[in-house]
């Protein structure tokens, strides 16, 4: 399943980074190839709990309240809005350049 990861992500970050883009690809490795877990589904509070936190508190080491965690996760949701399948690749991206740890992945 080749996909350009990039180009999705520009959709929603038009100055998106490459390297970034390609670590959060690493850091997802063998799940990508299922569609079912390459997509994030808002609609699932345990799936965005998840996100938060496997994602924003294991991966990315934030420290904010749930409540905080939970409203930037909803926010990604909202700007996400008009994509029936939200790749799981664009919505970290975003996560990671809300909270400025785009570094972690380049």
């Amino acid at each position: 399943m080749a996909q350009d990861h990039l180009a999705e992500v520009k959709k929603h970050a038009p100055q998106a980074n490459q390297s970034a883009v390609d670590g959060i690809v690493k850091h997802l490795g063998i799940a990508l190839q299922s569609r079912d877990a390459s997509l994030v589904s808002c609609d699932d509070k345990s799936e965005r709990d998840r996100v938060r936190d496997s994602f924003l508190k294991k991966k990315l080491g934030l420290t904010q309240s749930d409540a905080e965690l939970d409203s930037a996760v909803m926010e990604v949701c909202q700007k996400m809005a008009g994509d029936r399948g939200k790749s799981r690749v664009t919505f970290y991206y975003l996560l990671a350049e809300k909270y400025k740890k785009l570094d972690t992945f380049a």
